[in-house]
């Protein structure tokens, strides 16, 4: 029989490889979990867990470093959640956190109460013995910090140490990629979401732009608020003109102070800007609600202001490619906004070239035609005699009244505005128009003499006060289905006339509003009468075109 004798520690040394062999197949598998996605929620919240796994932890918690110092986010494993809502408020990067954010380099502790740096446990938190904490990592910089604490054996080794580090090295990788990741899905969403608003911008009319522009920000920014901010007479002052989000209603048409926000800031440079801490607009106007991310973006066409987006205090900062990919969202829009402005441009010239087209032919043939028909009519009606001289007389007045009529066409297609103020024929056509929709027909008008000319200024305020007043107690107490207003200028008098065809005035004519059309006419030394019967209403005002007051 031969007797076989081990050497002493060959065992141990085979155990230990294979203990060691394990725990790097372990490893291998925590890579594998932790790389196989690419959505970054989730691969936080992987890390944590694999890495509890892998060394034996009961709790591990993965926190994400603010720019600002201390943590932004905080993803814990192995609390359940009634001891998280027990705890209350996230940690804030004291004592040990603290620790390694100041100096990212690992911490192994056996007692974590025994170390200086600790600052203990909130209440209701479950006690905790030994600690490892380790930086991860994305490229050079320092993304969070990786802890882990009470190991099942009772302490973290080195051998534990090693693997958290190991895994923090492949848990940076991950995590860049799935930042990356992420950035791109939104890219490509704001890529699509641009063209999309291009589309839409140029095909639609310049309010409805800045209300798609605004809606469509929203969305793509995660945003709790969307403002167009516009400038107003007064440089220090913006006004909200569009608005989405919270209280959106309630803030458009609100005016802003621009110095010392980051308004006035991007007005001044021209260039856009993002902050994490409201930068000035510390809250909504009227609302409790504090800001906190914020980017403000000016519109490239003049005059347009500023986009500024914004979420509440307390959410997530928007990503670092957020402010350049909202800089050309908004420079696509506004160029955008400047095609549909110019596109409009060209079709009101378009229209009105199209009017002057037709008064020219109107006033060059129509009126000719019909005005050479009345001259040879009346030349008929000077060889006639009895009855059929007296209808083709008749027939010339009617000719008279329809060129009165085609020239008041006329002058409504041609220029609307003189020196910038609207023309006396064009506002009561206006008023003519605006009381259309009362009655079955809109009102007749007919103008004769220099109107535009004579009847300016104050005289023309009382003239289109009188016809509105008039035009108004035709549609409120007449219950007419037609209307005609006559302006004449003759003899150094302005006339007006107007009539309609309802069931006349009941009862006393003295209403308020008959007393201020007299009183008016009284105030410059003018006439005013009313004639009414269940035929209808024949109103006269008439008033001298200069007059000592």
């Amino acid at each position: 029989m031969t007797l076989l004798i081990a050497r002493p520690g060959c065992d141990v040394d085979r155990l230990q490889d294979l203990a060691t062999q394990g725990r790097l197949r372990a490893l291998l598998r925590a890579n594998e979990a932790i790389i196989g996605h690419l959505d970054l929620p989730v691969v936080l919240e992987r890390i944590v867990g694999v890495a509890v796994n892998l060394v034996g932890a009961q709790y591990g918690a993965l926190g994400v470093l603010s720019p600002d110092g201390g943590l932004e986010q905080f993803i814990n494993v192995g609390m359940t959640p009634q001891q998280v809502k027990h705890i209350g408020n996230l940690p804030q990067g004291h004592g040990l956190l603290g620790a390694l954010i100041d100096d990212p380099h690992p911490i192994r502790l056996p007692r974590l109460a025994e170390d200086p740096r600790s600052v203990g446990f909130p209440a209701h938190h479950p006690p905790m013995a030994s600690f490892l904490g380790v930086p991860i990592r994305v490229r050079d910089e320092v993304y969070g910090n990786l802890y882990l604490s009470n190991q099942s054996s009772g302490e973290f080794s080195e051998d534990d140490e090693q693997l958290v580090v190991a895994l923090a090295a492949t848990a940076g990788i991950a995590i860049e990629n799935a930042r990356l990741f992420a950035e791109t899905l939104r890219r490509q969403a704001w890529a699509a979401a641009s063209a999309e608003i291009t589309a839409a911008l140029v095909s639609t009319d310049e309010g409805n732009s800045l209300n798609i522009l605004t809606a469509r920000m929203l969305t793509l920014a995660d945003a709790d608020v969307v403002w167009v901010l516009q400038p107003t007479n007064d440089p220090g002052q913006m006004i909200v003109t569009t608005a989405r989000g919270i209280d959106e209603e309630r803030i458009e048409g609100i005016t802003m102070d621009a110095g010392g926000s980051i308004i006035g800031s991007v007005i001044e440079a021209g260039q856009p800007r993002q902050v994490d801490d409201g930068a000035g607009l510390r809250s909504l106007p009227g609302n409790r609600q504090q800001l906190g991310a914020v980017m403000a973006v000016p519109l490239a066409a003049p005059g347009r202001g500023v986009l500024l987006v914004a979420r509440l205090a307390g959410r997530p900062r928007f990503a670092r490619g957020d402010l350049e990919m909202a800089a050309n969202f908004a420079g696509q829009a506004s160029v955008a906004m400047e095609i549909s402005a110019a596109r409009a441009a060209r079709q009101k010239v378009a229209l009105l070239e199209d009017r002057g087209r037709i008064a020219r032919d109107l006033h060059d043939h129509v009126i000719q035609q019909l005005f050479a028909t009345g001259l040879e009519l009346q030349n008929i009606a000077g060889q006639t005699q009895g009855d059929i001289a007296e209808r083709i007389s008749a027939s010339v007045t009617n000719l008279d009244g329809s060129i009165s009529q085609i020239r008041t066409v006329i002058f409504a297609l041609s220029t609307s505005t003189r020196e910038g103020t609207p023309a006396v024929r064009h506002a009561v056509i206006d008023l003519a128009n605006e009381f259309a929709a009362s009655l079955s027909k809109t009102p007749t008008v007919s103008f004769s003499g220099p109107v535009d000319l004579m009847i300016t200024n104050d005289l023309a305020d009382d003239v289109l006060a009188v016809t509105r007043e008039a035009l108004a107690n035709v549609v409120k107490h007449a219950q007419a289905q037609h209307a005609s207003i006559d302006l004449t200028v003759q003899y150094g008098w302005a006339t007006l006339a107007i009539t309609d065809d309802g069931h006349g005035i009941e009862g006393s004519t003295r209403r308020s509003g008959v007393v201020n059309l007299e009183n008016r006419a009284l105030d410059r030394g003018g006439s005013f009468t009313i004639d009414s019967d269940h035929h209808g209403t024949r109103l006269r005002w008439s008033v001298p075109i200069e007059v000592t007051r």
